[in-house]
Parts: structure tokens; C-alpha cells; sequence
């Protein structure tokens, strides 16, 4: 029996605990069936309790103290441990049936999908080559306050598409919080980043020396003090950063505002289609009857 799930990732502050919560919300006004795994094992405030939570098997502040190790090199020590002892997951998600949408909140540190291989490992012990057959998509998370600064934009798109490459799932990427730049940023302008290409940054605004620094000689040696002094070596990183997106095509995005209920709606709409999850729900009969008067209809 097939079970169905999405990952929620991204760079910490993104907004992701935040969009578990109102994704849980949404699935019970919907009266769909929902089990929430918290992976973050530095997370301690929840709007709805985890039914799976990592830190009853290992928590960072435990791993830190006994390894004497820092945050990072804790939270890897958490996963590799987690690792060792799938079983954790596997007793958890193996009795589901294909009613529930499994939300597996992930940490912020993005070098654990784009760096190392930990995380794969695990998504292919969860999705159908492993032991629990979980038809599985990701949702990579941006905060769009990024696309003011479309170098960092670029960045944040980078790691998205790194995600994609290297855990080989179905993507849904999202610019969360878009009520923080929904007066700032128009309409017009933030669709422009939906579906990312190397414009964005020819007529950047916050670059005022984007007219010199495109007229530079693009062959001048990129670790010169003048071409440092003048950002045309950043310029230019970005500018190859850009192409390599643009080249690509795999990265879109959609727009995401937790307070409004459609918009946590459509975001769903697309993990279904991901992950085929109503090409897997049987029919069900309506609980009531409707009774037509047809007499009654045909003296109208």
C-alpha cells in the first residue's frame, strides 16, 4: 500500500515550522488525515505537537554536549545517529494507510540536502526504493524578502536546484512570507522571479554600478584590485550563477502567504499533483442523500 508525504526544506528562517502548521491547519478544515515528523532537532516551539519528533531520539543540545561539537557539526552527528536507527521512522510510518499526507519538517542548515549525503540516504530509505514505499515530494522554501536582493535570490535559487539534483524528487518550490514584500514589491515585478532567468539581474535597481560594470572588459582578470574595488568580479559570479539557472530551467516558483487559506490551498494542490495522491483515493459515496422534488421542479 502506497503512503504519500511531502519534505518541507529551505534556509533557516524561511518559514517552514510555519508552514507545517498551517498546512496541518488547512488538511483538518479539509477533514483529511495528516501525520507530522519533525526532523529538527533543535526545534522547540510547535503550534501543533509533532505525532514524531527526533528529539525523542537524539536532541542538538545532547549531541553538542557529549561530542563537543558545534551546531552544525551536531545536527550532522543527530542525522547520522537517526541514520543508524531508521527503525525510529520506520515503526512510526510503516502502519499509515494512504489517507494521511505525511509532513516531515526538516532543519534550515542546507548544506544536509546540498552537501552531504545523509539526507538522500534517508529519502531513499522513505520513498519507494526503500522500506516504506512513500510516494514523496519535496517543498524547497524562499523567503521572498531574497528577491530584493537578487544576488542572494540567486543564491537561495541555487541551493534549491542543488536540492532538486541531489535528492531526485518531485520539487515544489515556494517564495514564502509574500505578505512582507506584497507592498514594496508590485505584482508585475514579483512575477518576474517566479520563473527565474539571468535578467533579473541587467536591470537589478539596487546596483548602480550595473551599467559600468556590464561595460567592463569581461576577459580582465576577476581578482584585480580594480575589477574587486568595482564589484565586476561579483558582478560577474552572479551573472555565471544566473546563466547556470537559467541553462538548467528546473527551478520555478510559487507564491505562498500562510494567512491566507487559498494560498496554503494551491501550495497543497500541487503536492497532490506530485505525489498523484487523489489518483490513489477510492470513491466515496456521499454520507447523505440528496431528495429532488421533480414534480415540484416540472410546476416552475
Amino acid at each position: 500500500m502506497s503512503k504519500f508525504g511531502v519534505v518541507v526544506m529551505g534556509p533557516a528562517g524561511a518559514g517552514k515550522t510555519t508552514f507545517c502548521s498551517a498546512l496541518i491547519q488547512h488538511l483538518r478544515l479539509n477533514k483529511r488525515s495528516c501525520f507530522y515528523v519533525n526532523l529538527d532537532p533543535a526545534a522547540e516551539d510547535f503550534s501543533y505537537a509533532p505525532d514524531l519528533d527526533i528529539k525523542d531520539l537524539i536532541s542538538l543540545e545532547d549531541a553538542m554536549e557529549e561530542m563537543g561539537l558545534g551546531p552544525n557539526g551536531g545536527l550532522i552527528k543527530c542525522f547520522e545517529f537517526l541514520q543508524d536507527n531508521l527503525d525510529f521512522l520506520t515503526e512510526a510510518i510503516e502502519p499509515l494507510t494512504d489517507e494521511y499526507l505525511i509532513i516531515i519538517d526538516m532543519p534550515g542548515q542546507i548544506e544536509l540536502y546540498t552537501h552531504i549525503p545523509i539526507v538522500p540516504t534517508l529519502i531513499r530509505h522513505l520513498t519507494r526504493g526503500g522500506a516504506l514505499n512513500v510516494n514523496l515530494c519535496a517543498a524547497y522554501l524562499l523567503e521572498s524578502t531574497f528577491v530584493i536582493d537578487r544576488a542572494k535570490f540567486f543564491a537561495g535559487t541555487l541551493s534549491a536546484m542543488s536540492a532538486m539534483i541531489m535528492l531526485e524528487l518531485p520539487h515544489v518550490n515556494v517564495l514564502s512570507k509574500m505578505d512582507l514584500v506584497k507592498d514594496s514589491v508590485s505584482r508585475k515585478e514579483l512575477k518576474r522571479f517566479t520563473d527565474p532567468d539571468n535578467s533579473l539581474l541587467d536591470d537589478d535597481p539596487t546596483d548602480s554600478n550595473a551599467a559600468l560594470i556590464s561595460s567592463q572588459d569581461t576577459s580582465a582578470d576577476p581578482s584585480s584590485a580594480d575589477s574587486v574595488m568595482a564589484g565586476g568580479s561579483f558582478k560577474r559570479l552572479n551573472k555565471a550563477v544566473a546563466q547556470l539557472i537559467d541553462d538548467f530551467s528546473m527551478v520555478s516558483f510559487l507564491q505562498l502567504d500562510v494567512q491566507n487559506e487559498d494560498s496554503v490551498g494551491a501550495i497543497l494542490s500541487y503536492i497532490d499533483d506530485a505525489i498523484q495522491f487523489h489518483e490513489a483515493q477510492e470513491p466515496r459515496e456521499p454520507t447523505d442523500e440528496v431528495e429532488y422534488d421533480y414534480q415540484d421542479a416540472e410546476m416552475r
